[in-house]
């Protein structure tokens, strides 16, 4: 069934995926991105190619399908790290072995699913319903820092900063081997050919599905005779960016099993979103927020380094 949408005054200068995203439940922007692609969105009875078309002076957008249900998180109570808050977005600290959101219907005990339990107005913010608020994630055995936002237009705001790089993202590793510092890891990254778990980061020339991934390395110092702790930025990440990168340069992360670093003291891999640093996109002071290494991390440090 198709569905009819009056444009209303405010809209008129909304990208026609955000329009359908925030007036569509459960449509979530890729469904939106996709539907415009099938030729199944029109604005006053013409069909509409593409999706970052403002809305402009249209009356009516028709979306010719309503989109199928989708996984989405479930609000539940549990622990929760928020290290800021304010009326427009949140900053989380995620613990490692906790994924950041459902992959299926009715999963529990995601950081998605404790987050909208606290902040329930995210329901309808964000990507989509799975990803209540969230503008970016951490693999499950990654901990550190998420931010959220509360409402649709501060969610608008912070997508378009992290598109832009306007966000400074770090990280702390810890990698095998001594690692001469470098300014930056600059390779593609494309799905691994026989293991859909698993990424490549491509130094030379990338397959047509690699996507563009670019790792700044802000510090490195040395742990031991045979490890590298490293801090790196990295503005919008794609899956896995880090640990690809790493690994394709020979020093994988200490305790990534998947990427080559299995280590028999640590039963995860040393990965830690540390800090995250912005403008606030409603009030416009600068605001920086930083995450701790968790003890495990810390423990390990200390007892690898030949100062300790």
């Amino acid at each position: 069934m198709a569905i009819e949408l009056e444009v209303r005054e405010d809209e008129r200068g909304l990208r026609l995926d955000v329009f359908l995203v925030r007036r569509v439940p459960g449509l979530g922007r890729a469904g939106a991105r996709a539907a415009v692609a099938r030729g199944a969105v029109q604005a006053d009875g013409r069909c509409v190619r593409a999706a970052g078309q403002p809305v402009g002076a249209a009356r009516r957008v028709t979306l010719a399908e309503a989109p199928e249900p989708a996984a989405a998180a479930l609000a539940e109570d549990g622990p929760l790290v928020v290290l800021y808050e304010d009326p427009w977005l949140v900053v989380v600290d995620k613990p490692a072995g906790v994924p950041t959101h459902p992959l299926a219907a009715g999963e529990r005990g995601t950081l998605a699913n404790v987050l909208l339990g606290r902040y329930p107005e995210m329901a309808d913010v964000g990507y989509r319903a799975r990803e209540p608020g969230l503008l970016h994630r951490l693999d499950n055995d990654t901990s550190g820092v998420l931010l959220a936002a509360r409402d649709p237009d501060t969610f608008e705001a912070l997508r378009g900063a992290l598109r832009e790089g306007a966000i400074d993202k770090r990280y702390v590793v810890l990698v095998e081997g001594t690692f001469a510092p470098r300014t930056v890891i600059a390779a593609p990254i494309g799905p691994h050919p026989r293991d859909r778990r698993r990424v490549v980061a491509h130094l030379g020339q990338a397959p047509a599905r690699a996507r563009a991934a670019r790792t700044e390395i802000v510090s490195v110092a040395p742990v031991g005779a045979s490890l590298s702790r490293v801090e790196v930025r990295v503005c919008a990440a794609v899956r896995h960016q880090i640990r690809a990168h790493f690994a394709a340069l020979g020093h994988p992360l200490v305790g990534d099993a998947t990427y080559g670093g299995a280590h028999p003291e640590l039963g995860r891999h040393f990965l830690h979103a540390a800090s995250l640093a912005l403008a606030h996109p409603r009030t416009g002071a600068w605001l920086e927020v930083a995450s701790p290494l968790p003890p495990e991390l810390e423990g390990f440090l200390a007892t690898h380094d030949d100062g300790a």
